[in-house]
């Protein structure tokens, strides 16, 4: 096998053939997600998400998605105490 001349299609497919014997398909991806930048920019899309918001009332979104998500939980309590009383 001569590296040399192979295309680099060859040597991509090679490289993932290698890593998925070597590291399994889980390793494979998850050394693969190392490199990946993705798209976008997160601070200033994060930015504009949150514009218009405060911190009460983003506190008040996550109790009611807690509550949802475990109503029979006293989380909410716990939450509730710190987010009205941040000195708990």
């Amino acid at each position: 096998m001569n590296v040399q001349q192979m295309t680099l299609n060859q040597i991509r497919f090679l490289g993932i053939e290698s890593l998925a014997r070597d590291l399994g398909p889980v390793g494979m991806v998850r050394f693969l997600q190392q490199f990946e930048t993705g798209l976008g920019d997160y601070t200033s899309e994060r930015k504009e998400w949150l514009r218009d918001q405060d911190i009460k009332a983003l506190g008040k979104k996550i109790m009611e998605e807690q509550r949802l998500r475990y109503p029979n939980s006293e989380i909410d309590h716990v939450g509730a105490a710190s987010i009205s009383n941040p000195s708990r």
